[in-house]
């Protein structure tokens, strides 16, 4: 454990976005895991109120930082074409 103040402080901001990070990315995953779930049983219009949610989810968490912004964009292409794809 570090000894001086400002390290300390330190540790403590860090575990504390850490966490913050962690919770975002958890929400994105299981918005996807429902579009995906929607998909796999194909139901479209499940997976399109799935995919309005996960779309919405995933551009706040680039919006915060957490994820970049092609990564976010990738996921939501992914997405969105997997619900385009449903016959």
């Amino acid at each position: 454990m570090a000894n001086i103040k400002s390290a300390k402080k330190r540790v403590l901001v860090n575990r504390t976005k850490a966490d913050r990070n962690k919770a975002i990315k958890s929400g994105v995953k299981t918005a996807m895991k429902k579009v995906d779930a929607a998909v796999a049983a194909n139901d479209k219009e499940a997976a399109n109120v799935a995919l309005v949610a996960a779309i919405s989810t995933i551009d706040k968490a680039a919006t915060k930082g957490v994820y970049h912004k092609n990564n976010a964009a990738r996921k939501v292409s992914r997405l969105t074409k997997a619900v385009n794809g449903i016959a």
